[in-house]
């Protein structure tokens, strides 16, 4: 199916360049501590935002990953070692930010036998313990599908634990080729299993050739793994070697989804253009606690 997009994007997706005091301290505090934000890494669309009021998402284990998703801007390629200071000098910036609520992910690296499990567990107990009134949320790969790997990093005891289906299954071969649809709702209910006090989180892009069934089957089967949290955001091409956008969706169709999300049971569905799994995640989070 051929779609036309149009080549200016609808004014709600328009956005100013990041710029501000907050925003220019916090780029020298990651580039000192020599840290990466997936705010950069990914070109994510809220960086401005986020920044301007000193939050932002680490992004552990290196700048490299094992897998080629075809909508994400991060570099594909062979990772080189191992840092296991980086978490600590997360704990720091997080401390240095006065952050109450820290979220941190990563790149794959499938190379690991433990896909990287061991240094998200690290980084959960520097944060907490330079930063003891800090909240904690991780969003994870699916480390291959092993049990014992996410048991690492669910016995550090995260406060959210997000891992992103992403798309629909239909378009799994396009967007995640090394990843697996079915594997990925497996990790989530696993992780509610391992911690069932703990919400789960996971989302989805939109614009990309999903139809409306396809859509709600999707959030179908986040419920029936137990996912407390949803978001749903639009896709946006980081670049032209990116999958295109098949559509740019209107308001009233997010508005439509966080309100069929609501009447599945989720307990907090965030549902909106520009929203990423990191936006307003201590708003998620606290939204998930009060409608427990």
């Amino acid at each position: 199916m051929t779609t036309i997009i149009p080549q200016r994007r609808p004014e709600w997706l328009r956005v100013r360049p990041p710029s501000g005091k907050n925003y220019d301290e916090l780029k020298d505090l990651m580039r000192g501590q020599s840290l990466h934000t997936v705010c950069e890494e990914a070109r994510c669309p809220n960086i401005g935002e986020c920044w301007g009021h000193k939050t932002a998402t680490f992004m552990i284990l290196g700048r490299v990953c094992t897998r080629s998703c075809g909508f994400c801007a991060v570099e594909t390629g062979r990772p080189m070692g191992m840092d296991w200071e980086e978490p600590k000098r997360v704990a720091e910036a997080a401390q240095h930010m006065g952050l109450r609520h820290a979220v941190v992910t990563s790149v794959n690296r499938d190379e690991l036998k433990d896909g990287g499990a061991g240094v998200f567990a690290a980084t959960i107990r520097w944060i907490r313990r330079l930063n003891p009134e800090c909240k904690v949320e991780v969003l994870t790969p699916d480390f291959k599908g092993i049990y014992d790997a996410l048991k690492v990093v669910i016995d550090a005891k995260p406060d959210v634990f997000n891992h992103n289906v992403e798309t629909i299954p239909r378009l799994y071969k396009r967007v995640r080729p090394q990843a697996v649809y079915e594997r990925s709702l497996q990790v989530l209910k696993w992780a509610k299993e391992m911690n069932p006090a703990a919400p789960t989180k996971s989302g989805f892009m939109l614009g990309l050739g999903e139809t409306t069934d396809e859509i709600l089957q999707v959030m179908r089967d986040m419920r029936e793994h137990d996912v407390d949290i949803l978001t749903i955001g639009q896709y946006l091409r980081p670049s032209f070697q990116h999958l295109p956008i098949q559509r740019y969706v209107p308001l009233e169709e997010f508005a439509a989804l966080k309100a069929e999300g609501k009447k599945m049971g989720f307990r907090h569905v965030e549902s909106g253009p520009f929203v990423r799994s990191s936006y307003h995640a201590h708003e998620q989070a606290e939204g998930a606690t009060k409608e427990e």
